[in-house]
C-alpha cells in the first residue's frame, strides 16, 4: 500500500464509489490558487492508472507536484515512466512550471526508479504515517533543464480553454 491515504484497503464493494467521490470532490474544489488534475491512463484500451498533477499558488510558485497509481498487472513495462514524463512535459512546456516535486515511500523502489530515470534529484526525506506506523518518504524535485525527456513529443488538444483556471503562463 504505497499511498498516504489507504484507499487500496477499502472494501471492494465500495472502492469504485469512493474513487468517484474523491475525483468529483477534486473537480468541484479546483481554483487557480489550489488545483489537482487527474489524467486517466489507458493501456491496450483498458484503464490501468491515474497520473495526478497538483499545485498550490501556482501563479507565484510555478511548482507542481505529482503522484500516481498504476495497476500491478502492467507495472514493469515503462508505463509509469511514460505517465510521469507526460505530466512533466505538460507542466514545463504548456503551464510554464519551473519546478516539479514528487515523493515515494523509501521501500517503493519502482516509483523511485521512475524518478531517477527522468532526472529527478533527491531533496530529502520525511517521516510520514502509513497504516498507523512511521514510514520514511523520499522527496524528489526536477527543473525543466534536469528533465531527461523521452524520445516522443507530447501533443495537447483543448488546453487553452482551461489555461486560466490553472494559472498557467506559457514559458518564455
Amino acid at each position: 500500500m504505497p499511498f498516504h491515504v489507504p484507499w487500496t484497503d477499502a472494501d471492494p464493494r465500495y472502492l469504485g464509489r469512493g474513487m468517484l467521490q474523491h475525483f468529483w470532490q477534486q473537480r468541484s474544489a479546483l481554483t487557480p490558487e489550489n488545483w489537482a488534475v487527474h489524467f486517466l491512463v489507458r493501456f491496450e484500451g483498458r484503464v490501468v492508472g491515474v497520473q495526478t498533477m497538483r499545485a498550490k499558488d501556482f501563479a507565484g510558485r510555478r511548482t507542481i507536484d505529482s503522484g500516481s497509481w498504476i495497476g500491478m498487472e502492467v507495472q514493469g513495462r515503462g508505463i509509469g515512466t511514460e505517465m510521469r514524463a507526460a505530466v512533466l512535459a505538460f507542466a514545463f512546456d504548456h503551464l510554464g512550471a519551473t519546478r516539479a516535486t514528487s515523493a515515494a515511500f523509501a521501500d517503493n523502489a519502482r516509483s523511485l526508479r521512475v524518478s531517477d530515470k527522468l532526472g529527478y534529484r533527491r531533496t530529502g526525506t520525511a517521516t510520514v504515517v502509513r497504516r498507523g506506523e512511521p514510514t520514511e518518504e523520499v522527496q524528489v524535485a526536477i527543473t525543466p533543464d534536469e528533465f531527461l525527456r523521452p524520445d516522443w513529443t507530447l501533443t495537447v488538444e483543448g488546453y487553452p480553454a482551461c489555461a486560466g483556471l490553472l494559472a498557467a503562463r506559457p514559458p518564455a
